[in-house]
């Protein structure tokens, strides 16, 4: 394994680590699991940042914001319990809870909390592995789709998980029909969409509105969106088709 030179984590103490993207928070006040686990982390190609305590956990999330967490319940002062309520009221990052406690109630718990995983100890490190790489594909692949949802052309922003329109910093308000509309136009940029699917898919089949609503509500949309409405650049008339989205 090629190693990136030594690296210096919140709590002041240096190691080698992998060149790699993921970092594994590990909070757990048992110094023999906690190494344990670094040596196991590092040698499977991720960098791991130690923390015996829930506050110093809580500082590291600050400021080394890892890609995901292992935590222990049953520490002194501050419990994995507290501490996993703060992460989910600060972050969305992958949560693993490792705990002796092995009661369905506990568990349940955990996940009401906001866990990804629950593994009870003692557990081995294999499993472990697994479950952290399940874990962060899971959580890869969540954010792709996010990422698929949000469509920028230009200066002009639609997010379709937030239901809101931007032109730089500006907020663009449309109605339901008009973000309806424009949504499946961005899903299927630089495609040309017929008039008659740009019906079907936001008035519906059974609804028969009067002859020239889609071409309305285009005029709205361009109203809004468009620099120039007159001579748009974003939505763009196929003839005898429908419309195509998307710079030319």
């Amino acid at each position: 394994m090629l190693y990136s030179p030594v690296v210096r984590c919140a709590h002041g103490r240096t190691h080698t680590v992998p060149d790699m993207r993921h970092k594994i928070l590990i909070v757990d006040d048992d110094a023999a699991i906690r190494g344990a686990l670094e040596v196991f982390l590092r040698e499977s190609g991720y960098e791991p940042c130690p923390a015996s305590n829930a506050a110093e956990g809580l500082r590291l999330l600050y400021s080394e914001h890892p890609t995901l967490v292992l935590l222990d319940i049953m520490m002194p002062g501050m419990d994995g319990w507290e501490m996993a309520t703060r992460i989910r009221e600060l972050s969305d990052v992958p949560l693993i809870i490792m705990t002796g406690k092995s009661d369905e109630a506990d568990k349940l718990r955990g996940f009401r909390l906001g866990a990804d995983d629950y593994v009870t100890k003692p557990f081995s490190l294999i499993e472990l592995g697994a479950r952290i790489g399940a874990v962060l594909a899971r959580a890869e692949k969540f954010a792709r789709a996010r990422e698929r949802r949000q469509f920028t052309f230009d200066d002009l922003t639609v997010d379709l998980d937030r239901h809101r329109v931007t032109r730089g910093d500006r907020i663009i308000n449309l109605t339901p029909t008009e973000f309806r509309l424009l949504q499946i136009l961005v899903e299927k940029a630089g495609d040309a969409v017929s008039e008659e699917y740009l019906h079907q898919e936001v008035w519906g089949v059974a609804q028969k509105p009067g002859a020239g609503y889609v071409r309305r509500y285009i005029w709205f949309l361009r109203q809004k969106i468009e620099r120039n409405p007159a001579h748009p650049d974003l939505i763009h008339t196929v003839r005898k088709y429908g419309y195509r989205f998307g710079p030319l």
